[in-house]
């Protein structure tokens, strides 16, 4: 793959790498001859969550303008993430449909490149990436027509403390016991490798990748101009809908699920849908099909029947959302 090169090294907000992955994205569309790009990026203290999280329920936006912790959402789904100067972020963008082989290309990829460390690395189902059975890299992805991105951090060190208070309201306490909880299944890069982070970026970069694209101001002129879509407070406060019903819980190998629904007399209104899950689809399928519909199991599941929900969201089955919402 190549290496997606800026014309210089200063630490730019979230948000622009992110605008950057969408150019990436135009300029596969636009060289056929480029099938897959790479880049590596460092933030200031930064909460990034998912597409299809209710903030208010994700970041604890006090704790982080107490501390000067930004916090910006992204268009992929997954959870939410704490990111800082201590961390490496990863950007893969590839010519792709398939989001399951482009997953699995890219964590092989980053799991053979930590092994040729010494390490003992590996990933499993929810893409992540372990070391010793360790959480190291979390990862989340959107498709575009015809382009997969995937993303995700790599953790070389954090700041454990930022981390718990910014993105978990509900263990607000920063005792020991949080942060040893934590601890026990997250692990950094630092605690097994003597390099320097620098060293390690450019390690990554010398291993996945075999040449380089150096962007111009005017890439960049352009890359600004995708990220004023990501600074909107619309587009980071997202929705928060009406609701005289809520249901929520984790579908194992799926995701947390936060549902709300306005009923009038039984007929679902509007519904909103939230979570950590992996999005595939377009949501609105779901809800378009919900909307109008009495909200008992047999008119929820004709109105989905034509729909295969696991299109939409990785691995949701039908009966799985009809047991989230009744059961």
């Amino acid at each position: 793959m190549k290496y997606l090169e800026l014309p210089d090294n200063s630490v730019r907000r979230l948000t622009f790498y992110l605008a950057m992955e969408e150019y990436a994205a135009q300029l596969l569309k636009s060289d056929e001859s480029i099938e897959e790009l790479f880049f590596t990026w460092r933030v200031r203290p930064t909460v990034i969550f998912g597409r299809n999280q209710l903030i208010d329920s994700e970041v604890d936006i006090a704790y982080c303008k107490a501390h000067g912790i930004e916090y910006y959402r992204r268009k992929s789904g997954g959870g939410c993430v704490y990111a800082d100067m201590d961390n490496l972020m990863f950007s893969y963008i590839t010519r792709s449909d398939d989001v399951t082989l482009t997953f699995a290309h890219y964590t092989h990829a980053i799991v053979e490149m930590l092994k040729g460390l010494g390490l003992d690395a590996s990933d499993n189902s929810r893409n992540d990436i372990m070391i010793e059975g360790k959480k190291v890299s979390g990862n989340a992805f959107y498709h575009l027509p015809g382009i997969s991105i995937v993303h995700g951090t790599m953790l070389y060190d954090t700041n454990m403390e930022n981390m718990l208070g910014a993105i978990t309201p509900s263990v607000a306490k920063l005792d020991s016991k949080g942060v040893k909880s934590v601890q026990s299944h997250i692990t950094t890069l630092n605690q097994y490798l003597t390099m320097s982070i620098k060293e390690f970026q450019r390690h990554a970069h010398d291993t996945l990748c075999y040449g380089e694209i150096t962007l111009n101001d005017n890439d960049i002129e352009a890359i600004e101009s995708i990220e004023e879509s990501y600074l909107t407070q619309e587009f980071i406060l997202g929705n928060n809908p009406r609701c005289n019903l809520e249901r929520s819980g984790r579908i194992a190998g799926v995701g947390e699920f936060i549902i709300n629904l306005e009923l009038n007399r039984n007929v679902i209104r509007n519904i909103n849908i939230a979570g950590d899950f992996f999005l595939l689809g377009d949501l609105d399928s779901i809800v378009t099909r919900l909307k109008g519909c009495q909200f008992t199991k047999d008119t929820i599941e004709k109105a989905l029947s034509d729909l295969n929900l696991s299109q939409v969201i990785m691995n949701l089955t039908l009966q799985q959302f009809i047991s989230l919402l009744f059961e």
